[in-house]
């Protein structure tokens, strides 16, 4: 998810915080920074020391066929679920957790009541809403009536009889209905338009929450903050809908014969093949009432396979175009893009199918293959949010605010629906390593057509280096909302791009980093098993560096004590002393120029700092050195940058 309120709460941080106080005297703590002993636990037979998943890793899976109905009156989604859920674990279950998350909008959630005043997105902005799911006639495959108990966000369910472990399911029927929230946290929502209301659904149906090895129920309330967490499945959706609507969802249109007009269907089969945008649905027809099928209703039918989860949107306003997508595979995707007339024009969403195809082509070629047969982007309130092969995006943005949007919530195909970590606890697992791959893709889309090249990377070390912020792994619900820009996507991002270009390599790091995603496709990674597949595939210890950046907020400061001549006389070389003053190691990078204007670099590993405070180092130098300095390329998070330099101003 990206939302302007990051780049809003950014701006804020950088302008208010002050330089934090430079240290004259070291806080470095050299057995601190490099103790052996970083892992909590030993490998296991479900997750291997390696970092790959074990021999006897297990998930289970839960299969979801739904058929509801969009009623425009009242705003109101209703309809059928029937879930098939296996334990796969080696533990008997008694009952299953599932969650209720439209139960935020609900007047009396704890949502609500930990919703701030002002300035937050979570939650709903009708102050009357009465939201949350009205469920009934639960009820087992064999006709048994369920025993369930609503709690908040979540409802324990109990079984018949125990659930066996080692394959055995279990399947339960369940009618739903809800409220569609005209602004639902960011996530879900109701966008008005003059042809018609835009309705982008999300967190729709009871969804079975993640048993795992980790922590048994992952029951996390649903708060607003944090994310998702869900088991992979295969989804069987039928949707009804008026006839003057246009349903799209992240999955296989199974029936576009019963729902597309002759001419739609054509130029859906044109585009499914072409490289450029294809119309299906041009703005002027959107008024036209031939443009779709004289019928009061209609049902969309959608399947989607090896996901954790579904969202689909619908409206009488869309245009609807389209493009293939490439995969190196050969196998192909279709992109899609529905928007309003209100979105089209002046560099906006005419060009969102475009920025989608180049999105997924990147990450599909340098990272992983796309899974899933389509790719849509919707246009609504929500300003940026992500599901399985679907995204829902602000309509008011364009140029290159719509390309940030559009990749970085394509980005979170990756992150985390093909590698499906804990979202409502670990957040920089998806956003941090999302907002990471965005920035090489922007580089790369269109011959950088909305690269910016900043000059100095590090610019944001003073938002990242307040000594009130939280670290990176705190839960998104245990961080100030205000922060969580910052500890979320950029610091962790940052994090990545540094260890990429300065400690480890670009190669070596697209390397193991690739192999991660690898070993945890459609599979739930833990923190430990990033950091684990990272250091066994480089071959590098960086527990320095996951302690320092991830678990605690430790501050970079590395300074020039002094700059001496060997022998006090130029020809014979320079010896540089450098201090480490705060609690953060990182390798050292000096250049010197020298008095006829030639530049001398020197790289010094962070293994300089293992046992050491201070380090002398010589220079081969023969002239006099007009000046020195640390991170000449301002890449490194130093919070003073006024001790780097020799001699001083």
């Amino acid at each position: 998810m990206i939302k302007k309120f990051i780049y809003a709460s950014l701006a804020t941080v950088l302008l208010t915080v002050g330089q934090v106080s430079a240290q004259t005297n070291s806080v470095y703590n050299y057995t601190a920074a490099f103790n052996p002993i970083f892992y909590t636990q030993n490998g296991s037979p479900y997750r291997s020391a390696s970092g790959k998943p074990g021999h006897a890793y297990w998930q289970n899976s839960a299969d979801y066929t739904i058929k509801v109905s969009l009623d425009e009156q009242t705003d109101e989604v209703s309809g059928q679920l029937t879930i098939n859920y296996t334990n796969n674990s080696p533990d008997d279950l008694p009952y299953l957790w599932f969650q209720l998350d439209q139960n935020l909008f609900h007047e009396e959630s704890r949502g609500q009541a930990t919703i701030p005043l002002e300035d937050s997105r979570y939650g709903s902005a009708e102050s009357e809403f009465k939201g949350g799911f009205q469920l009934k006639n639960l009820r087992f495959s064999n006709g048994a009536t369920a025993s369930y108990e609503v709690v908040d966000t979540r409802m324990r369910l109990e079984l018949p009889e125990v659930l066996k472990a080692g394959g055995n399911s279990v399947s339960l029927e369940l009618e739903f209905s809800y409220t569609v929230p005209k602004y639902g946290a960011d996530r879900t929502g109701i966008l008005d338009t003059k042809n018609g209301k835009i309705y982008t659904i999300a967190q729709w149906y009871p969804r079975v929450c993640v048993y795992d090895d980790i922590v048994g129920w992952n029951t996390e309330p649903y708060t607003g903050p944090g994310e998702f967490y869900l088991e992979f499945g295969n989804y069987q959706v039928e949707i009804d809908a008026p006839a003057d609507h246009i349903v799209v969802a992240g999955g296989e249109l199974l029936n576009p014969t019963e729902v597309w007009t002759s001419e739609q269907l054509s130029r859906y089969k044109q585009a499914a093949g072409s490289e450029k945008t294809v119309l299906i649905r041009s703005a002027e027809e959107v008024s036209n009432p031939a443009s779709r099928p004289n019928k009061k209703r209609l049902t969309w039918k959608y399947k989607l396979d090896n996901a954790h989860d579904f969202a689909w949107a619908s409206s009488k306003a869309f245009i609807l175009d389209g493009a293939k997508i490439n995969n190196p595979s050969g196998k192909s995707a279709l992109a899609l893009s529905a928007y309003p007339v209100e979105s089209n024009g002046g560099n906006a969403w005419e060009r969102s199918t475009e920025y989608t195809k180049a999105s997924i082509e990147h990450y599909s070629k340098k990272w992983f293959a796309y899974p899933y047969p389509v790719a849509v982007n919707v246009a609504s309130n929500v300003g940026g949010m992500e599901y399985p092969a679907i995204s829902f995006c602000g309509h008011t943005a364009k140029a290159g605010n719509l390309w940030g949007v559009t990749d970085h919530e394509f980005g979170h195909n990756w992150f985390p629906m093909i590698v499906g970590s804990n979202e409502r606890l670990h957040a920089w697992m998806d956003e941090g390593f999302n907002t990471f791959i965005n920035g090489l893709s922007t580089e790369a889309f269109n011959k950088g057509e909305y690269h910016k090249k900043f000059g100095n990377r590090n610019s944001m070390t003073p938002a990242f280096s307040r000594p009130d912020l939280e670290p990176i792994m705190s839960s998104p619900q245990n961080m100030k909302e205000k922060n969580i820009g910052v500890l979320a996507y950029y610091k962790p991002a940052y994090g990545l791009r540094l260890l990429r270009d300065e400690v480890i390599g670009a190669e070596r790091f697209d390397r193991a980093f690739r192999q991660y995603i690898a070993y945890w496709a459609y599979k739930h990674p833990t923190p430990e098993d990033f950091f684990r597949t990272m250091e066994n595939e480089t071959g590098e210890n960086l527990a320095w560096f996951w302690r320092g950046w991830f678990k605690h907020n430790w501050a970079l400061d590395q300074a020039i004590r002094s700059v001496e001549y060997e022998g006090l006389d130029p020809k014979n070389g320079a010896v540089i002393t450098i201090d480490n003053l705060q609690k953060l190691p990182m390798p050292v990078v000096i250049e010197a120029t020298t008095e006829s204007g030639e530049k001398i670099r020197k790289k010094l590993p962070v293994e300089i700092w293992q046992r050491n405070t201070s380090w002398r180092f010589k220079l081969k130098s023969t002239e006099k050195l007009t000046k020195v300095i640390i991170d000449p390329d301002n890449v490194y998070p130093d919070i003073d940058p006024n001790n780097n330099v020799w001699p001083r101003n």
